[in-house]
């Protein structure tokens, strides 16, 4: 169920309202977000996979010690694969924007991804209601 247009403007000023009252909050939580590193993703995967290949090696030759070693290097794989890019994730937050209302359906090519569905949600709207004229 959308929220009517009271509602999200509402929620819009409580959000402009934590960022702009509380940023440390906003920058703690949003701190560990970052983008995705893909060299380190698809080295992650290899590692991963060849760990995986050592671990069935070390079943094949009732070997608990090379089990063990291509376990760590499963693991290790999983946490380089999900490393996080160092500079996206030092970057500021930035406050969303105090523009027009969500409802109006304007835009600028710099505006947020909120901004973009709001944008989609409004056509859509318009498209309900040109199909029952």
């Amino acid at each position: 169920m959308p929220l009517s247009e009271q509602e999200q403007r509402l929620l819009d000023e409580m959000e402009r309202s934590l960022y702009h009252n509380d940023a440390d909050f906003v920058s703690a939580v949003s701190g560990g977000r970052g983008r995705l590193n893909y060299g380190a993703l698809v080295v992650g995967i290899l590692v991963a996979i060849l760990g995986l290949g050592v671990v069935i090696a070390g079943v094949i030759f009732r070997q608990p010690l090379i089990g063990l070693v291509g376990f760590v290097a499963m693991f290790a794989g999983v946490l380089i694969a999900l490393r996080r890019s160092k500079r996206a994730a030092g970057s500021p937050v930035s406050p969303p924007s105090t523009g027009s209302p969500a409802g109006s359906g304007r835009g600028t090519a710099s505006s947020s991804k909120s901004g973009f569905m709001d944008r989609l949600n409004d056509r859509w709207e318009r498209r309900d209601d040109d199909r029952g004229q």
